[in-house]
């Protein structure tokens, strides 16, 4: 890409920008040589980076890349066979270190997010090469200052011991002439250093009061400083420590150097795999702080800028502008009045053209996508040169020449004012041919003019469009909106009026305009209030869509909590109804268990009221529905008049009856088979009467009777003798006045349950009879109903 757009879009700008956001000396390096990139798989490639840099950003809060210094000047004097200083040396290990945490970051990321965006970065880092135990030993031996630690060698750690024994006696012997008193010979009472070695300030008429040597004086030469002979022994000792740990510290130096010198071109490759990382880190939060998002990358140079705003302008200020370029038109004509912000539209195009080439993402909505573009010429700007004495129409069209001369199908150009500079006539017919020779070699232009030829220009020319800046006549200010398909409007004669020019003016300068001139810009005047109700309209059906859309949202996140509330209520009813059943089961086996006892107790008769009572007590365990607010069924209930005679079902005890004779406000006497009782009308329900009318029964009660079952069983009982119980227990339950009994006579080879059946068959008490249920016996009990 040619340096002269670079500058004209200001591209250094947006890479200044992003400078803040880098910690290491390679990723300044990298973002200096950054450039846009003119092919489809570099452009999307670095693109990808960026996206998982966002990636990572949003997951873990960006690589933690540590600052970094540029280690290339190390490795260099390594080559030679130098000696590198702790401070060298540490900027190293910081180097080693930061591949290991990077390295770990970056399993754990992939621990803790398996699914994940990343497209790239993981198979970067397994780039890097970790050195565990030269990493561990410049960590050991060497401060991030670049310090020896006590850790180096044990030989160090000794000396400095020793060192810092010696300073403690020292400073001992010495205290005693600070504080004691001897102070009064001191010009100050401290201990301090000269020529490595330490004094005490003394006054110089007391020069030969402590004895010793006299390292210096002070300016006046009224104060000495004088290494006192008490200590000049332990200072001698306290030399010689460390003139040996110098000594040492350089062969720990010589011999980390000689550690880390194998792999100068691991370290140099993990030093700019770093320093990417850290250029990829700056790009996520450069993004993010911009709002930008990554657009996609055109195949066939299609350009869609949703909403593209200038990265260089107040993001919370600049007007966002939609700009398409490639798919129904090659050529955008702006055109508006000056201020309006027709420059600005050309360099934000431009500028995100050469920013999304370089891998950033732009300032723009989802949905966008840029082209590749081999070159990029701009000739924006007043570029009149005195020293070269070219006028502002000369350097235009210079710069338009070298266009003409380099521009091809994969070529973006953008010019404005094209023309300007001269007669207005001469300068439109020559915008007009620049323009017919630019698309003649498939070249995408986007030209702003004030000239009205070009709006005319923009309807006649195929693959071309007029656009212009709004402009609003109530506050006589631009909006800075780009109104595709729509050319501009001359303004002037409206804002003199306006501004209190008098109406005669205006209206001269009226009448001095040609017909033709006032009919276009009345047309424009109509297409712009168009559009503007159009997208009034627009507008306002997007909030109902998005108002629709919510609450549709919010009535389907209703309804699906309805339905997970509904099926859980019907969870716990079915758990609550088994409950119920379990428990009435247990009350059902009580209830049969005491009548099987009563049965086989000695001497025990059970009365037909008592087996009745039963029969309610089991009944009773059906938990019926409650019905009382329901208004519609009281209605119908209260329709039901009881008359004598009327055939009814006792539901407390399950058994159907005859009315006798009421007795009391709501009760009846009910004759239940041979009993007759007191029921309340709340316990009757009306039924409807047999179809056929009941024979008439004796209700004589045998001496038997009390102790008939509801329920026979025959098993194991011989053929003859079972056929003789059988004709024995019917006649017995007509005669206790029961509507159905159950006979149990087992499965076994067929032959009792045959017979049984050919005798209910012939038998004209039995109405009908079938196999139990599959839970009660199935076809090894037989359930027979009476007439």
């Amino acid at each position: 890409m040619n340096p002269k757009v670079l500058a004209t879009l200001e591209y250094q700008q947006v890479k200044q920008q992003l400078a803040p956001y880098l910690v290491s000396a390679a990723g300044q390096k990298e973002l200096s040589a950054l450039q846009p990139m003119t092919t489809l798989a570099e452009v999307q490639y670095a693109l990808d980076e960026t996206n998982d840099g966002v990636e990572v950003y949003r997951l873990k809060g960006g690589i933690p890349v540590a600052r970094l210094a540029d280690i290339t000047p190390h490795m260099k004097r390594l080559a030679i066979g130098a000696t590198l200083n702790g401070s060298e040396l540490g900027q190293v290990g910081r180097v080693l270190k930061t591949t290991r945490a990077i390295t770990r970051f970056f399993e754990e990321l992939l621990a803790d997010a398996p699914e994940n965006d990343i497209r790239h970065l993981f198979d970067e880092v397994q780039t890097l090469v970790t050195l565990p135990e030269v990493t561990k030993r410049l960590a050991t031996a060497i401060e991030g200052d670049g310090h020896i630690t006590d850790n180096a060698s044990p030989e160090l750690a000794s000396i400095r011991s020793h060192i810092s024994k010696t300073e403690g006696e020292i400073r001992s012997r010495m205290e005693r002439y600070t504080h004691g008193k001897e102070a009064k010979y001191l010009s100050d009472p401290i201990i301090t250093i000269r020529n490595d070695r330490y004094v005490i300030p003394v006054k110089a008429e007391n020069r030969g009061r402590f004895g010793g040597i006299v390292h210096d004086q002070s300016a006046s030469g009224q104060t000495l400083f004088i290494e006192p002979q008490a200590v000049m022994a332990l200072n001698d000792r306290l030399r010689q420590n460390q003139v040996a740990e110098k000594q040492e510290e350089q062969r720990i130096l010589e011999e980390l150097s000689n550690l880390i010198a194998p792999y100068q071109d691991e370290i140099l490759e993990n030093a700019a795999i770093l320093g990417h990382f850290d250029f990829i880190n700056a790009k996520a939060r450069y993004a993010r702080a911009m709002h930008a998002n990554e657009p996609a990358v055109s195949t066939t140079n299609e350009v869609l800028l949703r909403q593209a705003r200038h990265p260089l302008i107040d993001q919370k200020k600049v007007v966002a502008n939609d700009i398409a370029l490639g798919t129904d038109y090659q050529a955008i004509v702006i055109t508006g009045p000056n201020t309006g912000g027709k420059t600005i539209t050309l360099k934000t195009l431009g500028l995100l053209q050469l920013m999304g080439q370089s891998g950033l993402f732009i300032p723009v909505d989802m949905g966008s996508r840029i082209a590749i573009y081999h070159e990029i010429f701009a000739d924006i700007g007043d570029e009149q040169s005195i020293e070269q004495n070219l006028s502002t129409f000369s350097s235009h069209m210079e710069n338009i020449e070298s266009f003409l001369k380099q521009i091809d199908d994969h070529s973006l150009v953008l010019v404005d004012e094209l023309g300007a500079g001269t007669d207005p006539q001469e300068g439109a017919a020559l915008a007009i041919a620049i323009l017919d020779a630019i698309g003649g070699h498939g070249t995408q232009v986007v030209a702003t003019t004030h000239y009205p030829e070009l709006k005319a220009y923009g309807f006649n020319r195929p693959e071309t469009i007029n656009a212009s800046m709004e402009f609003d006549e109530a506050t006589l200010k631009p909006t800075y909106r780009l109104l595709v398909g729509i050319p501009g409007r001359s303004n002037a004669l409206d804002i003199a009026q306006r501004l209190g020019i008098p109406q005669a003016i205006v209206d001269q300068a009226r009448s001095l305009t040609d017909t033709d001139s006032q009919d276009l810009n009345a047309m424009i005047a109509d297409l712009v209030t168009k559009r503007k109700q159009v997208e009034d309209a627009q507008i306002q059906l997007k909030t109902e869509v998005e108002d629709s859309e919510k609450l549709h949202k919010q009535l389907k996140s209703e309804f699906n909590a309805y339905q997970q509330q509904k099926d859980q209520l019907m969870e716990d009813a079915k758990v609550e109804a088994n409950a119920i059943v379990e428990k009435s089961k247990t009350q059902a086996d009580a209830i049969i268990s005491d009548l099987r006892k009563k049965q086989l107790a000695t001497g025990a008769n059970i009365k037909e009221n008592e087996l009745i009572d039963a029969k309610g007590a089991l009944n009773a365990l059906e938990q019926q529905p409650k019905l009382k607010k329901n208004r519609v069924l009281r209605r119908a209930k209260a329709k039901q008049d009881f008359h004598k005679g009327d055939d009814v079902l006792v539901k407390s005890y399950g058994q159907r009856g005859v009315l006798v004779q009421k007795m009391g406000n709501h009760a009846w006497e009910v004759q239940l088979g041979i009993l007759k009782m007191k029921i309340d009308e709340a316990d009757m329900e009306r039924t409807q009467a047999e179809a056929e009318p009941k024979r008439a029964r004796a209700t004589v009660q045998s001496a038997n009777a009390s102790h008939v079952s509801p329920n026979l069983d025959l098993r194991g009982v011989r053929y003859e003798d079972a056929m003789m119980q059988v004709d024995r227990y019917i006649d017995a339950a007509l005669l206790a006045g029961y509507p159905s009994v159950t006979i149990v006579h087992g499965k076994g080879t067929g032959a009792l349950r045959q017979g049984i059946t050919e005798y209910l068959q012939g038998n004209r008490q039995v109405k009908s009879f079938h196999f139990a249920a599959p839970n009660h016996g199935g076809n090894g009990a037989t359930e027979v109903q009476f007439k």
